[in-house]
């Protein structure tokens, strides 16, 4: 993956990561309430904001590389959350998605539409057959989005996830390139 893809949707701008970004990566993950069942343990200095900023640029140069955006409305500059496809497992034609969206932007469709379009982006830039997720139970918001966006609930992994002091089940889904048709229309070209 050479030069970052850069993505538009009728409302939205997903694009590379930059340092601008810290203040607002902070703001989102050091939310408790927000971050409760991200799989991280939420952040209480910039620095972590630095580190989670260089660990979503590293995942492009891995030997099964990832893609994290930024992802911003297209009338109104600044940084909403972060989508992106990782653990590329380029044999078997498969990746992981993960998201995160500030709570002042919650509930407008902001991330299924720039799920939609990273998906579609994953099937025909990456040739994925399989997008998986795994959520939390009591997530139901993102439980509800991935559903929307035609994820099928596989099962239960149990206590797959540690953060806060704590292990969690993580509900898990998948989403295969056959299903995706039906959603095309729904998807955004990559710019």
């Amino acid at each position: 993956m050479s030069d970052f893809p850069v993505i538009r949707t009728p409302r939205l701008i997903l694009r590379e990561l930059c340092p601008a970004d810290v203040p607002a990566l902070f703001a989102i993950h050091s939310d408790a309430d927000a971050m409760q069942w991200f799989g991280t343990d939420p952040m209480t200095d910039d620095q972590q904001a630095e580190q989670l900023l260089a660990q979503f640029a590293s995942w492009r140069s891995l030997p099964n590389p990832g893609v994290r955006w930024g992802i911003e409305r297209q009338a109104e500059p600044g940084l909403l959350g972060t989508c992106g496809l990782f653990k590329w497992n380029r044999p078997w034609r498969s990746c992981a998605i993960g998201f995160e969206l500030a709570r002042a932007a919650q509930g407008q469709g902001l991330m299924t539409e720039a799920l939609h379009a990273v998906a579609g982006w994953g099937f025909e830039q990456m040739a994925l057959n399989r997008i998986e997720a795994q959520v939390h139970p009591q997530n139901l918001a993102s439980l509800r989005l991935l559903e929307r966006m035609g994820f099928v609930r596989e099962g239960l992994s149990r206590q797959a996830g540690y953060w806060l002091g704590a292990h969690h089940d993580l509900v898990q889904h998948g989403l295969l390139r056959a299903d995706w048709p039906s959603l095309a229309p729904l998807a955004a070209s990559p710019v």
